[in-house]
């Protein structure tokens, strides 16, 4: 089954521990009614670097992504499905999802 990267970028940071807590249940929440189908559910991204193509190193990103979920799904509307339902979307970030391709030789 194809398998779809869901691509967090932006976002608000809570305004309060306790709000905090809320959008993190409801994220847990989501993340329970696709299952199976969260076939690496939660990966923050922290302590960017980027490695520029003159090779110096800088601190930071040049995009927004905060991490990834990858998802199987037997479509790509099923995976938008999955993604427009995610309650990143709730706190002002958007969501890219990508078919992630098998390359020749890969496991």
């Amino acid at each position: 089954m194809p398998q779809y990267m869901i691509t967090y970028l932006g976002g608000n940071q809570p305004a309060t521990p306790e709000e905090g807590k809320a959008h993190f249940a409801r994220y847990m929440e989501w993340l329970g009614s696709i299952g199976d189908a969260a076939v690496s559910p939660a990966n923050p991204l922290k302590d960017t670097c980027t490695v520029n193509p003159d090779g110096s190193v800088t601190t930071g990103g040049t995009t927004t992504m905060s991490g990834f979920t990858i998802v199987e799904a037997d479509s790509m509307a099923s995976a938008l499905a999955i993604a427009e339902v995610c309650p990143f979307l709730d706190i002002g970030g958007s969501l890219e999802v990508s078919e992630l391709m098998q390359m020749p030789g890969g496991n």
